[in-house]
């Protein structure tokens, strides 16, 4: 970690300047004589006393030091909000958020650095391993919904209460588990002998506790398919590696991410296919949910599908 203050930031007007002055030396000579819990006092007592920058830069530093990360990510924290942020600060707090697993915090204080000195080679370099870290975390929660997803949908429906009207149909259309009736449209059913809207209704109010719907894999064969087109011309926007990412990588709401699930749409490029109005027409999705996805997708560098 940079232990020195690369950047000088204005001084609040200090509740005790004299006496936070003179914990601030008695910080300094407890650090030069190894007296690391002694000078942690001294500068705590100087950044309380005065908001001295330098204090607060240093208490952070030495808290990091001795493993009270909690206290130093404050300290950090502070420095940074009380006017224009130190560079080694934001490169330091990005350190302790990288190794507390906050890779999306860690990144934000490295373009913080980046957006002012774009060349500066320790953030350049930093960042390239942050990114790679964050690419590591969201395909292993992505490989984790993902089984999650294909667990579900091999449950049996024998599983389930359904009637004997109902139980038998299926049985007799082969359809054994929860992936097998996403492959069915609502007419499908409909069209096998004895097979009426009750149970029809059985089956989808037990398919909605899943999440899911009646034809929904179907669907997803579909877009992908009639978008193929569509898909090709976004590789000449964005690298492939982009559009293959998993949805997960946009941290969506709730309410965004369920909305998604229903398109079966589970990739940046999938996204990038879709229209507004494909969005708007799902249940229960609103302007907000668009806009939030349609921000999410600038960071990216992607958007929504626009009729020419």
């Amino acid at each position: 970690m940079s232990s020195d203050l690369d950047t000088v930031i204005g001084v609040p007007t200090a509740t005790d300047p004299k006496a936070a002055e003179r914990h601030m030396k008695a910080a300094e000579a407890a650090e030069r004589n190894g007296e690391r819990l002694e000078a942690v006092e001294e500068y705590r007592k100087a950044a309380e006393l005065g908001r001295l920058p330098e204090a607060m830069f240093r208490l952070a530093f030495n808290l990091d030091l001795l493993g009270e990360e909690e206290e130093a990510i404050r300290w950090y924290q502070d420095l940074c909000n009380e006017g224009p942020a130190p560079i080694n600060a934001l490169i330091n707090l990005a350190v302790l958020y990288e190794d507390r697993g906050e890779v999306a915090n860690a990144e934000k204080c490295l373009r913080q650095v980046l957006e002012t000195q774009p060349n500066h080679p320790r953030a350049r370099l930093f960042m390239k391993d942050v990114r790679a870290s964050r690419d590591m975390y969201y395909d292993e929660e992505h490989q984790r919904d993902l089984a999650k997803r294909n667990a579900i949908l091999d449950t049996p429906v024998t599983d389930f209460e359904l009637s004997v009207r109902a139980r038998n149909c299926l049985k007799k259309m082969q359809i054994r588990t929860l992936g097998d009736l996403l492959k069915i449209t609502e007419a499908e059913l409909l069209s096998y002998k004895n097979f009426g809207d009750t149970s029809l209704q059985e089956i989808k109010s037990m398919l909605s506790t899943k999440g899911l719907r009646l034809g929904q894999g179907l669907e997803g064969q579909f877009a992908r398919g009639r978008n193929k087109e569509i898909y090709e011309q976004l590789k000449g926007k964005a690298p492939e590696q982009v559009l293959n990412k998993p949805i997960s990588v946009l941290e969506l709401s709730v309410r965004a991410r369920k909305a998604l699930q229903l398109l079966n749409i589970q990739s940046l490029g999938e996204l990038a296919c879709r229209t507004e109005a494909e969005l708007m027409g799902v249940k229960n999705f609103g302007a907000t949910s668009l806009t939030e996805i349609k921000e999410k997708l600038t960071e990216h560098g992607l958007g929504l599908r626009t009729l020419d």
